[in-house]
Parts: structure tokens; C-alpha cells; sequence
């Protein structure tokens, strides 16, 4: 294993699971000039990818720098562990794509390790659906554990800017509470409008022919794969109770408040919401420069999910990251790039841990 921080070759990938989601990671590494093979259980899934030109070849690449495991969740980790273990002695980086987090990361002790989510999706299904830009804007999570090396790490980075993509530090149980609202409940949400609809319709077959923007907005996840979706749901089951708990008693609010003709009630929900909503950021950019963040820290595991969890809890992407070890003692200086405009914040939150943190422009 590599000690450096400097990211491994990044020329050669193998996707394991070949449906939207692998086969856009496929197709995204391609388009950056990657050599991508693909495994997949089902031989005709396989077989189509190739022929649609998302993978290069179908098989094991024994020379793959990084692997993207894409398959459902509750196998991600035996998957992951089995390419661990074939490649004991391999400098690569596994990854996954998985909607929960922390049930996986706990389950696998390797510094090659690292757990990803993109929180990006589409209504279509499977590898015909797949697109190379799929990921271009998006926000890739990253869940570095106490065991991930700034190696690993930082080669990740590269790969999910690659594909368009901003990655995101979290921790793992932090990605499945903040998912659990703003992609889980949400995708439930619209599957039972959307069935609700289409039950009404039954009676009244106008109804969906009225379905304009706004409705078809709302529901436009219910199309996607229902497959994945009793995984996901059994996986982050309490983050997503509690938060349909909280959704459920905000609705009973607003039908207390319809049913007494509340207005002022309605308005302030309503207006609260729409500013919520203008509100919301934009895709992250490097608009302004870089700054490096020079972080004095003890060389022991879990200083890099550490730091970069500060940066995700503060919204902030991390463009790179090193470790320059001290050729004494066991200590070493923490360089995080981070986009100018939001350095001096990461700075003030590192302070505020007890730890000394310089900032520089690039």
C-alpha cells in the first residue's frame, strides 16, 4: 500500500453492477478517458452494456485502480470485502454507491475503503437509461472512516470531479439522518401521491390528463426503480421513521389549519417554505480561487474523517487533500483546498476544536 497522499493512477476502472447508476459511473470514466470493465450477475445486463458501448469489456480487471460497487445495498459490503481480500497486496480503491451509509461502513475495516453516495438519480431504469453527464453538478457524499487514507481519499476526489460531480465529507450516520429527509422520505412521498392519483383516476379517468407541471414535478422520482427501494428503507429504517413522523405531523397542522380557514397559518407556512425553497444553494463552484487550509494534527487514524467531516457539516466541498508527514515525531500538517469564499468559515470551526489552522491562497 502506497503511503503516498498523491492519488493513485487513475487510468483503468471496474464497475460491479451495471445498471443506471454503474452504468453512468461507467460511461462518465469513459468519456474522462478511462478504460472501464463491468461485472454484473445478470448475463444479459452484461451483454447489453457492452453492446451499448457503456463498458469497454465485461470481466475482472485485476489491473483496476478503483472499483465502484453498485449493487444493492445489503450486498455491498460482502461484495466489497471479497474485492479487498482478492487484492491484498493491490494499491486500489473500493468504492460504493449505496443511498445508506453507515451499516456498510462499519462493516468493512480497509484503509482502501470508501464509502460514496451521488445524489443524483433519473425516472429511467436500468443500463439503457444510463448517461455520461448523470453526475455533472451533482453532490457526491463521501464517508471517510477512522481507517481511509488521504491516498484513498484524495483519489477519490479526482475521480468524482471527473465525472462533474462536488464531493462532500460526512460521517456515515450523519449521510443516513440528512438523506433519510431530503431523498428517502421524499421519493416515498411521491410514490404514494402518485398511487393516490392513479387510484382516484380509476373513478374519474380525467384526472390525470389535469396532471400539469406541478404534479408531475412532485412525482417524477416515483418513476425510477422501485427495487432498490425496500433496501434502502430497511437499511435507514429509523432515520426515515423519524422523519416521516415530523412530515406527518406538519401535514396535520396544514389540514387543521385548511380545516378552520386559518389564512394566517397557511402563510406563514407557505411563505417560510417558498423562501426555504429560493433559498436553497446553488451548485457548488470554484468560482474565486482555491485556498489551502494548513491543519497541524497528530498522525493517527480518523484525523482525515475528522477534519473533513467539519467541512461537510459546514457544506463545504474539498477540492484536495494531503497529509505532509513530520520526519519527526508523530505528528504532520493536514492540507485541505477548499473554494476561497468559504476557508475562512472551515478555519473558524477548526479553531474552535482547539486545533491551530493557517490559511493560504493559491
Amino acid at each position: 500500500m502506497t503511503s503516498s497522499a498523491d492519488p493513485i493512477g487513475t487510468d483503468r476502472a471496474l464497475v460491479v453492477g451495471i445498471g443506471l447508476i454503474g452504468g453512468s459511473v461507467a460511461l462518465g470514466l469513459k468519456a474522462a478517458g478511462w478504460h472501464v470493465s463491468g461485472l454484473d450477475t445478470n448475463p444479459a445486463t452484461a451483454t447489453e452494456a457492452l453492446e451499448l458501448g457503456v463498458v469497454d469489456e465485461i470481466g475482472d480487471d485485476a489491473a483496476a485502480s478503483v472499483i465502484f460497487i453498485c449493487v444493492p445495498a445489503a450486498d455491498v459490503s460482502h461484495v466489497a470485502r471479497a474485492l479487498l481480500d482478492d487484492r491484498s497486496d493491490v494499491d486500489v480503491v473500493v468504492t460504493d454507491v449505496a443511498g445508506v451509509k453507515r451499516a456498510i461502513v462499519e462493516q468493512i475495516d480497509d484503509p482502501r475503503y470508501l464509502g460514496g453516495h451521488p445524489m443524483a438519480g433519473s425516472e429511467q431504469i436500468g443500463v439503457a437509461g444510463a448517461r455520461a453527464d448523470l453526475f455533472v453538478g451533482a453532490t457526491w457524499v463521501l464517508t471517510p472512516s477512522a481507517t481511509t487514507t488521504p491516498a484513498a481519499y484524495s483519489t477519490m476526489l479526482s475521480v468524482v470531479n471527473q465525472l462533474g460531480a462536488q464531493a462532500l465529507a460526512l460521517d456515515p450516520g450523519d449521510h443516513d439522518r440528512l438523506v433519510a429527509l431530503v431523498s428517502h422520505v421524499p421519493h416515498l412521498v411521491a410514490s404514494a401521491l402518485m398511487d393516490e392519483a392513479a387510484d382516484a383516476a380509476k373513478s374519474d379517468a380525467a384526472l390525470l390528463q389535469l396532471a400539469a407541471g406541478g404534479f408531475r414535478d412532485m412525482t417524477r422520482v416515483a418513476a425510477g426503480d422501485p427495487g432498490i427501494w425496500p433496501d434502502v428503507c430497511r437499511a435507514n429504517r429509523e432515520a426515515i421513521l423519524e422523519s416521516l413522523d415530523e412530515l406527518q405531523r406538519r401535514l396535520s397542522d396544514l389540514r387543521t389549519a385548511v380545516s378552520d380557514s386559518d389564512e394566517e397559518a397557511l402563510l406563514s407556512v407557505l411563505e417560510r417554505s417558498s423562501a426555504a425553497r429560493q433559498a436553497l444553494p446553488s451548485r457548488s463552484s470554484t468560482e474565486g480561487g482555491l485556498s489551502t487550509l494548513r491543519i497541524p494534527v497528530a498522525d493517527r487514524p480518523g484525523i482525515l474523517a475528522e477534519m473533513t467531516g467539519l467541512a461537510g457539516d459546514l457544506g463545504i466541498s474539498v477540492a484536495d487533500v494531503e497529509i505532509a508527514h513530520s520526519v519527526e515525531g508523530a505528528r504532520g500538517v493536514l492540507l485541505l483546498v477548499v473554494p476561497s469564499h468559504q476557508a475562512d468559515r472551515l478555519a473558524e470551526a477548526v479553531r474552535a476544536t482547539g486545533t491551530p489552522c493557517a490559511v493560504e491562497a493559491l
